[in-house]
C-alpha cells in the first residue's frame, strides 16, 4: 500500500453525515472526494452490503487525509463522538450495570481502522475516544458508584462460592484500566473491602476451626486470590491484594495458630500441616521467628519431660534416640532445611538434656554397653552403626562430663572399628589353614580402660570352640606381642542349628544359653545340678539362662515341674514339638536388675572423672589472679564449669589443691586464697 500507518476513528453512522457537509475548500482539495466520501456514507445507510461501501468509505478518508484535511476531519468527528457518548449516559443511572460493558463493547466495536500516512492523527483520535468515555460516562458519579459496587458485588458472591461471569468481570476492569481510573475508582474499595472480609473471617475461623483445616482454608484463599488476578484483575493489584489476605488471615493470628496448634502437629508428627504452616509463615513478616520459637520452646518441654521423669529413665536413651530422629525429620522435610532452626534444636537439645545432672550420661553408657553386648543379635552391623552414631550425636549434647568419660565413650567406638578390621584379617587367616573348623567366630577386642568392669566368669566350653579360641589367640598375638586377651564368656553370643518336629530352625542365643542347648545332643534331659556341673555357670547366672528356655515366650526346652521361676530340684527336657512361624528365633537372655549399689558407683565414677577438670579451673583461674576470695573463686568457677556441680564438692577440691601446695588460704583472712607459684 501506498501508506504505512493506521488510525483508529470513531465511527456512527447514524451521526457521521454530518461531517461530510462540504467545507471551504483550499485550492488543492477536490470536489469529487468530498463527494466520494458523503455517497460512501449514503450507501452504508442505505445498504446491506456493508463491507464493500466500509471500504469506499476509508478510501475516501484516505484521499481526503492526503488532501492535508485531516484536522478539519478530526474536529467535527470529534464533536460527532462527544454528542453520541453524552446521548447514551441515562441508561446507565436507570439499567443493570452490565449495560455498561454492553455500552463498552460497541464503543470499541465502532472503531474503523483507517490507513493514513500520520501516525499522530492515529494516537490523536484513540485517545479522544477513551478520553470522551472517560469524561462523560465513566466519570459520572452515580455511573461510576454502580460499575464499582456490581463489580464488587460479583467478585464478593465469587468468594463465598457461587459461579460469577469472569468475562464480564475482565472486560469492566480491563476498561477502567484502559480509562486509567482502575486504581482510583475500584482498586482502593477493592482492598478496603477485601481487608474487611478476610479480617472477619480471620476471627471467626480461629475459634470454630482447628490449626490443620484453618491453614489448609487460608493456603486455599490465596490460591482462590491468584487466579482472580489471573483471570480479571490487573497484575497491579497482585502484590497489595495477598499482602491483605496474609495480613489477616495468618499475621493477625500467629502466636493464636501456634498456641493452638503447634504442639499437636508435632505430636502427631503431622508432617504435611507442618511443612504448610511454614510455607505460609515464611510470607508474612515476623512469621518464622515467631515459629522458630515456638519450635525452640517446644523441644525444652517435650525432652525435658523425657529426661527429667525418673520413672521413664528404663526408656530415656531410646526416647531421645526416638525424638532427635523425628525433630530431625521434621527441620529437614518441613522446615526446608532452614540452618536456623536446625541450630534452635541442636540448642534446645542441649539445654534440656542438662536439666537432670549425670543421670542422661550415665543411662546413655549403659545403653551402648547394652548394644554393644548384644552385637548382632539385635542388629545388623550396619544398623549398629547408625545407632552408635546417633548416641554419639545425643553424648555430645551433654556439658562436658569430664575428659576420661568422654575418652572412654570414644575409645568404646575406636574399638568397634578396629575389630571390624581385625576379622577382615581373621578371616583370610582362616582361609589358609589346612584344619578350616565348620564353627564361624567374630570377636571384638575390648580395651579395658574404655568398657565396665565385668566380672570374669569361668565356664566349660565344648572343644570345638576352646580350639577356636586358642587359633584366634595365636592370630592377635602374632600381630600384637605383649598384649594380654582375657575372654569375656558373659558377652558372648551364638546362633545354633536346630531341628524339631516342625522341621529345621535357627536359634539365636547367648553363650550360656548356648552351653545349655549343646548339652542336649548328648542327653534327653538333665536336672539343674547336672547343668551346673556340665556348665560351670554360676547359679544365679544358670537359673536366669534357663527361665529364659523354658519359661519365656520360646520355650525350646520343657520344665519338670511347670512354673514361671527355676528352683533346686527341677529337670529339663528337649522340646521337640516347639513350633515357632519364624526360621530364625531370637531367645532373649533374662537380665539381672541393676542395684542402688551399681547406681550409686556410677555416679561416684563420673565425678572422679569430673574431679580432674575442676582441679584444673581452680589452678586456671588462681594462676590468673593470684589472689581471690572463696565466693568470688566459686562464682569463677561456675562460668567455666560446663556441668552441674554443688558448693560442697567445690569446697572439697579447693581443700584437695591446698592440701597439695597448689594454693594457700591468708593467715589473716581464712576466707581468701593465694595462688603457689
Amino acid at each position: 500500500m501506498k501508506y504505512s500507518f493506521c488510525l483508529y476513528c470513531f465511527f456512527y453512522s447514524s451521526n457521521f453525515s454530518c461531517i461530510l457537509n462540504r467545507p471551504k475548500l483550499a485550492e488543492n482539495y477536490t470536489e469529487d472526494t468530498w463527494l466520494k466520501l458523503r455517497d460512501a456514507v449514503g450507501a452504508i445507510q442505505n445498504s446491506t452490503s456493508i463491507k464493500y461501501n466500509l471500504e469506499e468509505l476509508y478510501q475516501a478518508v484516505e484521499n481526503l487525509c492526503s488532501y492535508k484535511v485531516s484536522p478539519t476531519l478530526y474536529k467535527q468527528l470529534r464533536q460527532v463522538c462527544e454528542d453520541h457518548v453524552q446521548a447514551q449516559i441515562h441508561q446507565f443511572r436507570e439499567y443493570p450495570f452490565e449495560s455498561m460493558n454492553r455500552c463498552w463493547q460497541d464503543h470499541c466495536r465502532q472503531t474503523v481502522s483507517v490507513v493514513v500516512d500520520v501516525l499522530t492523527l492515529f494516537t490523536r483520535l484513540r485517545d479522544t475516544g477513551l478520553e470522551l468515555f472517560r469524561t462523560h460516562i465513566v466519570s459520572d458519579s452515580a455511573v461510576q458508584k454502580r460499575t464499582v459496587e456490581g463489580i464488587l458485588e460479583q467478585i464478593e458472591l465469587e468468594r463465598n462460592g457461587e459461579t460469577v461471569d469472569r468475562s464480564l468481570l475482565r472486560s469492566l476492569l480491563g476498561m477502567l484500566s484502559d480509562l486509567q481510573v482502575y486504581k482510583d475508582s475500584f482498586e482502593e474499595r477493592f482492598l478496603s473491602e477485601t481487608n474487611r472480609l478476610y479480617a472477619a473471617e480471620g476471627q471467626r475461623l480461629m475459634q470454630e476451626r482447628d490449626v490443620p483445616e484453618y491453614l489448609h482454608h487460608v493456603s486455599r484463599r490465596l490460591e482462590e486470590e491468584n487466579d482472580r488476578i489471573v483471570s480479571y484483575l490487573d497484575q497491579s493489584t497482585q502484590k497489595p491484594l495477598i499482602s491483605c489476605v496474609e495480613k489477616q488471615l495468618l499475621g493477625e493470628h500467629m502466636t493464636a495458630i501456634l498456641q493452638k496448634g503447634l504442639s499437636t502437629l508435632l505430636d502427631e508428627n503431622r508432617v504435611t500441616e507442618l511443612a504448610l504452616l511454614y510455607q505460609l509463615f515464611s510470607k508474612v513478616k515476623g512469621g518464622l521467628p515467631t515459629l522458630l520459637q515456638f519450635w525452640r520452646d517446644y523441644i525444652k518441654s517435650f525432652g525435658g519431660e523425657i529426661v527429667c521423669t525418673p520413672e521413664k529413665d528404663k526408656d530415656m536413651v531410646q526416647d531421645l534416640l526416638d525424638f532427635k530422629d523425628k525433630m530431625d525429620n521434621v527441620a529437614q522435610s518441613c522446615f526446608a532445611r532452614n540452618e536456623t532452626f536446625i541450630n534452635a534444636m541442636k540448642e534446645a537439645f542441649e539445654a534440656f538434656i542438662n536439666k537432670r545432672p549425670n543421670k542422661p550420661a550415665e543411662l546413655i553408657a549403659k545403653y551402648v554397653d547394652s548394644k554393644l553386648r548384644a552385637g548382632n543379635k539385635e542388629a545388623t552391623e550396619e544398623e549398629l552403626e547408625r545407632i552408635l552414631d546417633k548416641i554419639m550425636i545425643i553424648f555430645r549434647f551433654i556439658h562436658e562430663c569430664g575428659a576420661a568419660f568422654t575418652s572412654k565413650l570414644e575409645g568404646m567406638f575406636k574399638d568397634m572399628e578396629l575389630s571390624k578390621d581385625i576379622m577382615i584379617q581373621f578371616k583370610q587367616y582362616m582361609q589358609n589353614q589346612s584344619e578350616p573348623s565348620n564353627i564361624e567366630l567374630t570377636v571384638n577386642i575390648l580395651t579395658m580402660g574404655y568398657w565396665p568392669s565385668y566380672t570374669p566368669m569361668e565356664v566349660h566350653l565344648p572343644p570345638e570352640m576352646v580350639k577356636l579360641q586358642e587359633v584366634f589367640k595365636l592370630f592377635y598375638l602374632g600381630k600384637h606381642s605383649g598384649r594380654k586377651l582375657q575372654w569375656q564368656p558373659t558377652l558372648g553370643h551364638a546362633v545354633l542349628k536346630a531341628e524339631f518336629k516342625e522341621g529345621k530352625k535357627e536359634v539365636q542365643v547367648s553363650l550360656f544359653q548356648t552351653l545349655v542347648l549343646l548339652m542336649f545332643n548328648e542327653g534327653e534331659e538333665f536336672s539343674i545340678e547336672e547343668i551346673r556341673t556340665a556348665t560351670g555357670i554360676e547359679e544365679g547366672e544358670l537359673k536366669r539362662t534357663l527361665q529364659s528356655l523354658a519359661c519365656g515366650k520360646a520355650r525350646v526346652l520343657n520344665k519338670n515341674p511347670r512354673g514361671k521361676d527355676v528352683e533346686d530340684g527341677d529337670r529339663f527336657n528337649f522340646n521337640n514339638d516347639f513350633k515357632h512361624k519364624l526360621f530364625r528365633i531370637k531367645i532373649n537372655q533374662i537380665q539381672m536388675k541393676e542395684t542402688v549399689e551399681e547406681q550409686v558407683s556410677t555416679t561416684e565414677r563420673v565425678f572422679q572423672d569430673r574431679q580432674y577438670q575442676i582441679d584444673a579451673a581452680v589452678v586456671r583461674i588462681m594462676k590468673m589472679r593470684k589472689t581471690l576470695s572463696h565466693n568470688l573463686l566459686v562464682s569463677e568457677l561456675y562460668n567455666q564449669l560446663k556441668f552441674p556441680v554443688k558448693p560442697g564438692d567445690l569446697k572439697k577440691r579447693i581443700e584437695s589443691l591446698i592440701d597439695r601446695d597448689y594454693m594457700e588460704r591468708d593467715k589473716e583472712t581464712p576466707n581468701q586464697y593465694h595462688y603457689v607459684a
